[in-house]
């Protein structure tokens, strides 16, 4: 299945090549999770802060069992800081 990959900020560092605009069609499992994703690119769990998939927020706790679908897209933010 396809999935599409949105690392934003420094997190795009963990990009594959060929990637554009912090973004990446990726070829997933079928039983691919968020978590799975992550650690497949190489993305320190404790960097991804703001996780959505088709932009509903997936929290910590249910990113390991949130099974993705064909066609999903999951983007992720680091930790922000600012004032």
């Amino acid at each position: 299945m396809k999935v599409t990959v949105k690392l934003y900020a420094m997190l795009g560092q963990y990009l594959p090549a060929g990637a554009k605009d912090n973004t990446v069609t990726l070829d997933a499992e079928a039983d691919a999770t968020p978590a799975s994703l992550v650690a497949r690119l190489g993305v320190p769990a404790e960097q991804c802060h703001l996780v959505l998939v088709n932009g509903v927020y997936v929290a910590p706790s249910e990113r390991g069992a949130r099974a993705l679908a064909d066609g999903d897209t999951l983007a992720i933010w680091p930790p922000v800081a600012g004032g």
